[in-house]
């Protein structure tokens, strides 16, 4: 329970505040930075500073400067009137208006817009503030809360009952905290951190009972079903559902006669079910019912086992954090699940994060038009037509569905309730300022309520949290706006919104799989735990296993229908989905979706696909998942790009942040995951990066700053220029190729051990034993290391043609063969598990080829000379020329090579089939390609020359001092080694000379000027200035448009073969027609369209002028002159509604977009 709060200031400090301030008028210029000094005076709170000529000093100070940036390009000065940097931006208006009347709360909401476009407008170093307040000068305070400070909406604090403090409110001891704490600590008014607080130890205390309980001998189901029921008793009567305290009373009194304890609580439970009087708690119980309270079985407890659930009902059970209990729930009444109480669990900010753009924000801004509408209505006297538009929208919020496809304990579900009730709060509020609304409302019954809110969930014991977590979190919310819980009865109703089923498939029937001797296959149960007898830590019990079926005509489940589709579907990857789920079910799940979703795609793929093809056949509005990072990678994205890309029926992503951290709800490991929002049609969307990650003690989630940028976000998560649809190319085709995968290490011999084995001695053996590389050896130091390949050679000529080589084989890679699932690899143990004939007939003829790591921190390439064969992590490229190797060398090349692969961590991979094979190669004259190879060798050369002088010298790091020398930064003595070893600066010369003459070639000198010599060249630059990531872009776009430009000429026969003898024989004469090198012009602008008709539905207007101001500024006459008949009378009726509430302001003749 919270403890009664101290007063900060004296009783008759106060009394004499209020009664100075009580009554006072003029303007708020005048007034509020006295007011709000007094009140920093009242309150022992440090006055704010002066201010100071630099901007970036004045983090406490009043009339802050920040400039507001226009959609046009140009900027507006603003001054906020109290600002504290971490802490809250603050409006001041002295209205002169009734409290509570219909004039002074427009002009406190047109204050709050004003305040929350300031927020907008502060330096994205700062951060955002976690409040903004508003205040109307010795009358009141307003205070609006947005703790993840990410971007999203601020919403009134605590609640939109209890967010205005009033003067006189200043005599309660908790608002003076509460002041106090906004200015000095406001992340303490986080009611989710004291939420979780509670949460965990009341979740730990369940835990030791039923773990207690499970030692007596009872099953853990019902174990289960009985500590759920005893909690939810807890819960009742601390929101006054029971009498205050009489649970606990009750508990107290069994700990002295247990004997009675079975009987006693039966007899409660069995009241609250039915309603009437309960003789245990000698009072009149309201009737619960919704199915809690049926077929209860309690369980006789000791003395101790009932002091337990007294520890647990004397925490304030009002307080407790629905968007976590229900995962730490579920962990303590699992006994496997147990372990894991004590790990991380998803924190709420992280949830929020998602749910707010793919459910809230949408039904916010279409809440802010609802406001307008009513304005407008009001300013012309239609209270009537305002009033219904006010009813119409809440009628509809409380129609929503939000579907939950793998709820799990419902955290995403609950947190769309409580904001969905938050939203509602607000539109009620609206409702009561014309006609007292809530009360007609409540007859009608009419609320937002845990019906809405449908989940599917595979796990029994699951989705029955999930219920209760719902119903929990719904009755506190009445109980925290209304103080008191007047619900009608039944208080629980079991409406069946929660089901436990699989949300992918269905099937008549399903039988054990069993192995060839009969027996039932098993798999690990993916949960339970041991210690290791070596270490003692945690690994799987292989003991504990889960039977493997076989699943009979599966098909599609049919999901419930709804609005709004979110969650977070299991992380489980292509690759061990057979390990985790087992073959029979994988089997059932890839044949139902065969055609629609590859079987290279993560399970949670599967989720996206069915919520994108609902929102694109018009069956759900909006749906945002969370996936695995890997979403942006090749495998996934064959499961967007059909939805993205799709002609008639488009998918647009309108929210998405790739790499953020996330903390796994099933074992509490720190992942990083993607979140993706996809809407139907064409879109514009906002992509958010992090920037920054922290961690705070006692806090869950850590703070990430994100960057964000609007436009079209692709497949691959990234913005601007469309690289995922860029197409491969002909001229590129047949070049590229991973190396060999040798399947046994034995196949590896050292130069000393292939001479023993005949190398040098035995005729045609050097066809046989070649030298070999894989990553390390190009980025750090070569082994030197051979390999024996006897491709082309069946076992029986190998034996007798090398017959030591063969022993080598037969002693070193037989037996790991005969272990080998794949039968070709176990019958072909003397090859190499995949020997690559492609890469080899590419290779034939050629003196020397290019290679690249295929996942490194440096995206470089290198000449391999013809007799080394090359590993399976490198990318090869069957190009001798130099001209060739400097262009793919170059930053041009690299650049599009980084925007186009992915990343493995933060490493970059090159898959060839992005990179190389849709690269567009520039037409060059005699003169530069001779220049371009010219400084291609010299590189090539340096790098070797330097590295055979200096063994320990390596790519990586000579790269690594060529980034600091670009950044100039400084360098350390072991860096200064490697660039005197490795003369790094020289090496820097020549490559930004190469990149030089390759920008020359396409024409494009101006990106040189302005990228040439700057970090991140060849691995990614996370911070990198404005300029440069515009010049990048700029690059970017243009090897989009030459690609585009370069398919369309193949469609046409006309190819620009990179090797024409190899690619295209029989062509006599290529076609090498020279590309005119210069930047794509902007297409001429389209012819005047007719004038739209202006549309009768207000709410379409006020739409569409909302949506021409966010372009640029307009006078009203320009916005009427977009439309037929010229209707100005209509545009200034919507702007002046608009202006009303502060969603637009007037400057001269031009308005503009304040949100």
């Amino acid at each position: 329970m919270f403890d009664a709060p101290a007063a900060v200031a004296t009783a008759d400090a106060v009394e004499t505040f209020i009664a100075r301030w009580q009554h006072t008028t003029g303007t708020e210029k005048a007034n509020y930075q006295l007011f709000l000094s007094e009140l920093c005076a009242l309150l022992e709170l440090p006055s704010p500073d002066p201010a100071s000529k630099d901007n970036s000093e004045n983090a406490y100070t009043f009339e802050r400067r920040v400039d507001i940036q226009n959609p046009d390009g140009s900027e507006n000065r603003g001054f906020i009137d109290l600002y504290k940097r971490g802490a809250f931006v603050l409006e001041a208006k002295q209205t002169g208006k009734g409290l509570e009347t219909k004039g002074w709360d427009k002009a406190m909401e047109s204050a709050f817009n004003q305040a929350d476009q300031y927020v907008r407008a502060l330096p994205a170093n700062e951060g955002r503030p976690p409040f903004i307040v508003v205040t109307d000068v010795g009358r009141t305070l307003a205070l609006y809360s947005e703790f993840s400070r990410s971007g999203g909406n601020y919403i009134p604090f605590p609640d939109p009952r209890n967010y205005r403090i009033k003067l006189e409110d200043l005599r309660q001891p908790e608002v003076q905290q509460r002041l106090k704490a906004l200015w000095e600590a406001p992340d303490t008014l986080d009611p989710s951190q004291y939420a979780a607080r509670v949460t965990r130890e009341v979740s730990a205390t369940l835990a030791q009972l039923a773990k207690a309980l499970e030692a007596d001998g009872y099953e853990v189901d019902r174990v289960a079903h009985f500590l759920k029921r005893c909690l939810f008793t807890m819960f009742s009567e601390d929101v006054e559902l029971l009498p205050k305290g009489s649970f606990t009373a009750f508990l107290e009194r069994m700990k002295e006669t247990p004997e009675h304890f079975t009987d006693a609580i039966g007899s409660l439970w069995e009241s609250m079910n039915s309603g009437g009087f309960s003789g245990v708690l000698t009072a009149k119980v309201m009737r619960f019912n919704g199915g809690l309270f049926k077929g209860i079985d309690p369980i006789p407890l000791t003395p101790e086992q009932i002091q337990l659930l007294i520890d647990a009902a004397k925490a304030d059970w009002r307080f407790v954090e629905p968007a976590i209990f229900g995962t730490l729930l579920e962990r303590a009444l699992d006994p496997r699940e147990r372990h894991k109480l004590g790990a991380h669990y998803t924190p709420r900010a992280y949830v929020e994060r998602l749910v707010m753009p793919t459910l809230i924000e949408p039904l916010r801004r279409e809440w802010d038009t609802v406001k307008v509408v009513a304005e407008a209505y009001l300013q012309k006297s239609q209270t009537t037509k305002a009033n219904k538009e006010l009813r119409t929208f809440h009628h509809k919020l409380c129609q929503i569905r939000v579907l939950d496809p793998a709820c799990g304990s419902a955290n995403f579900l609950y947190v769309a309730l409580e904001h969905m009730k938050r939203l509602e709060g607000e539109v009620l509020n609206r409702l009561a300022e014309l006609d007292g609304g809530q009360d007609s409302l409540d007859a009608e019954g009419l609320t937002v309520s845990p019906q809405q809110f449908l989940g599917m969930e595979i796990n029994p014991r699951a989705a029955a949290i999930a219920e209760i977590v719902l119903w929990i979190g719904y009755l506190q919310w009445h109980y925290r706006i209304n103080g008191k819980l007047d619900l009608p009865e039944p208080i629980l109703k079991d409406f069946h919104n929660i089901e436990n089923r699989d949300a992918l498939i269905e099937f008549e029937r399903r039988e054990p799989l069993l192995d060839d001797a009969g027996k039932e296959v098993t798999i690990w149960d993916g949960i339970s735990m041991k210690k290791s007898p070596a270490t003692g830590e945690l690994i799987p019990d292989e003991t504990a296993r889960t039977t493997v079926y076989r699943y009979h005509n599966p098909k599609r489940t049919e999901w419930p229908e709804a609005d709004y589709i979110v969650g977070n579907p299991p992380f489980i990857g292509a690759s061990t989905m057979r390990r985790a789920l087992g073959d029979g079910y994988v089997d059932a799940v890839r044949q139902v979706f065969k055609g629609t979703v590859p079987e290279s795609a993560d399970f949670v793929m599967y989720w996206w696909h069915i919520a994108a093809d609902a929102v694109r056949n018009g069956h759900a509005q909006q749906f945002g998942f969370i996936t695995t990072n890997s979403l942006r990678q090749t495998f996934n994205r064959r499961v967007l790009e059909p939805h993205l890309n799709d002609a008639k029926k488009p998918l647009s992503l309108t929210f998405a942040i790739p790499d953020h951290p996330w903390v796994d709800g099933n074992d509490g490991a720190a992942v990083r995951i993607a979140m993706t929002v996809g809407r139907a049609g064409e879109a514009p969307g906002l992509l958010q990066q992090v920037t920054s990650e922290s961690s705070e003690e006692n806090r869950e989630a850590r703070g990430v700053a994100l960057s964000r940028r609007e436009g079209k976000v692709f497949a691959d998560l990234s913005i601007g220029a469309d690289v995922a649809n860029a197409q491969p190319l002909q001229s590129n085709s047949e070049l590229s190729n991973r190396g060999v995968s040798l399947f046994g290490k034995g196949f590896i011999v050292s130069q000393e051990e292939a001479r023993h084995l005949g190398l040098g001695a035995t005729q045609g053996l050097e066809q046989h034993i070649r030298h070999y590389r894989n990553g390390r050896d190009l980025t750090q130091s070569s082994r030197d290391v051979m390999v024996i390949d006897f491709f082309g050679l069946t076992a029986d000529e190998a034996k007798s043609q090398y017959p030591a080589a063969y022993q080598w084989l037969l002693e070193r890679v037989k037996p790991e063969r005969d272990n080998n699932k794949r039968e070709s690899r176990k019958r072909n143990w003397w090859l190499f598990g995949e020997t690559n004939p492609k890469l080899r007939n590419q290779l034939a003829d050629l003196p020397r080829y290019i290679a690249t790591v295929e996942t490194a921190k440096h995206r470089l390439f290198t000449f391999l000379d013809a007799d080394i064969l090359p590993d399976n992590k490198l990318i090869n490229i069957a190009l001798k020329d130099a001209h060739s190797f400097g262009i793919i060398s170059s930053r041009v090349h690299i650049k599009w090579s980084l925007a186009t692969g992915s990343t493995l961590e933060d490493r970059p991979v090159y898959p060839k089939t992005q990179c190389f094979e849709t690269f567009p190669f520039p037409d060059l004259t005699d003169e530069q390609a001779t220049q371009i190879g010219q400084l291609a060798e010299q590189i090539d050369a340096h790098r070797k020359r330097q590295q055979a002088e200096h063994p320990t010298l390596t790519l990586t790091g000579m790269y690594n001092v060529m980034e600091k020398l670009r950044a100039g930064e400084e360098l350390n003595a072991k860096e200064q080694t490697i660039n005197q070893q490795g003369l790094v600066s020289t090496l820097l010369a020549d490559h930004d000379a190469l990149d030089r003459a390759v920008f020359n070639a396409y024409g494009w000198d101006d990106l040189a000027k302005a990228l040439v010599g700057l970090p991140g060249a060849t691995t990614p630059l996370p911070d990198k200035p404005a300029a440069q990531a515009e010049a990048e872009e700029e690059l970017l776009m243009r090897l989009v448009a030459l690609n585009k430009q370069r398919a369309a000429e193949e469609a046409q026969g006309k190819v620009r073969w990179l090797r024409p003898d190899y690619q295209a024989p029989e062509e006599a004469a290529p076609a090498q027609t020279e590309l005119q090198s210069t930047t794509a012009e902007a297409s001429a602008p389209a012819a005047d369209k007719t004038k739209a008709t202006w549309p009768k539905d207000l709410a379409t207007q006020v739409t569409l002028l909302r949506d021409m101001l966010a372009q640029s500024p307009h006078s009203a006459e320009s916005l009427a002159a977009q439309f037929k008949r010229k209707p100005l009378k209509g545009v200034n009726e919507v702007l002046s509604a608009l202006a009303a509430l502060g969603q637009a302001q007037q400057e001269g003749e031009h308005w503009r977009l304040v949100r």
